[in-house]
């Protein structure tokens, strides 16, 4: 297993990602396709960040050379988490749900762009053979687990931002 290998893995997750989010801008109003696409797209993303966190993030931790991009991912993954969290406790009916989703759509792209084109390749310089099995390993089962145990509505909808 290589380098290219962990980072094709979390490529093709992220491609996931993007097609996910392209069907919902698609979607109207509280349709039942647009509940279905945005529970599927937090499993997955609460699901892959944790992964992500345990398998990449927890090893580039340990590099200096890397520690400041790694802790700027981990903070966006808190953040995408709470958006996320936000968009699951507002009215799928209203404007305001869309003017979110958007928003987090800009925010979400913005993200997985940066860990693409900057930190992948940046991390690469930096990881040994042992690091990437782990990462292989530690990555599928924990996103298995993760994606089984994921909340879609964490909060109520009172809880949600205005």
């Amino acid at each position: 297993m290589t380098a290219e290998t962990i980072f094709a893995r979390l490529k093709q997750d992220h491609d996931r990602h993007r097609s996910l989010l392209d069907r919902i801008l698609e979607t109207h109003g509280e349709s039942d396709e647009r509940e279905t696409l945005f529970t599927e797209l937090t499993k997955e993303l609460k699901s892959h960040a944790a992964a992500e966190e345990q398998a990449l993030y927890s090893t580039m931790l340990r590099k200096p050379e890397t520690t400041g991009e790694t802790r700027h991912s981990v903070a966006e993954h808190h953040e995408i988490e709470e958006a996320l969290n936000d968009l699951a406790a507002t009215d799928m009916a209203t404007g305001g749900w869309l003017t979110k989703f958007k928003s987090f759509d800009h925010q979400y792209r913005h993200h997985i762009d940066e860990e693409e084109e900057d930190h992948f390749p940046d991390f690469e310089n930096y990881l040994t053979e042992a690091d990437e099995e782990h990462m292989e390993s530690v990555f599928e089962r924990r996103k298995r687990e993760e994606k089984t145990e994921a909340e879609v509505t964490p909060e109520k909808k009172e809880d949600a931002k205005e």
